[in-house]
């Protein structure tokens, strides 16, 4: 079953790439010495330790089948254009500002490398969602929890 595209920059998809080769060599190997190192203590100390090395296995094992099927699905964001266009797209990076308040930057990312307090927002999100498409001197409206926010794009790149 083929699901929707995983949008990721190409920092991301090296990023990704790197953590599973990671988790598939060094770690796969610390985690089997763990067991191993627990089997060997006998059944008096065993429990706690093996329980702990095997719930380890199984939160990595689930980590490395979450990025195969993100690398699988991925799609990688031309920033190039992106950085291009005069409309806001996946991969621009856009100023808004607030309401009067200080201007913030986003760049916009797929939802595998949104981070919000490094300045990037799933296009998924109210805000991302919202922006796409936009020009500079547009302005978008979003709801938040704390009300309706409007927001004046400044700068598209």
């Amino acid at each position: 079953m083929a699901g929707a595209p995983m949008l990721l920059t190409r920092k991301g998809l090296t990023k990704l790439e790197q953590e599973l080769h990671e988790l598939r060599t060094t770690r796969r190997a610390e985690i089997a010495l763990q067991i191993h190192e627990a089997q060997e203590l006998g059944m008096a100390q065993v429990d706690g330790q093996y329980e702990d090395a095997k719930n380890q296995q199984a939160f990595l094992e689930g980590r490395i089948q979450e990025i195969e099927k993100t690398l699988e699905l991925a799609q990688v964001i031309d920033e190039r254009a992106a950085r291009a266009s005069k409309d806001v797209r996946v991969g621009s990076t856009v100023t808004v500002r607030v309401q009067g308040k200080k201007s913030q930057r986003y760049q916009l990312v797929g939802s595998a490398e949104a981070d919000p307090s490094a300045g990037r927002i799933s296009h998924e999100s109210p805000v991302g969602r919202a922006l796409l498409g936009k020009k500079r001197g547009d302005k978008v409206q979003v709801s938040a929890p704390a009300g309706t926010l409007e927001l004046i794009v400044t700068a598209v790149g």
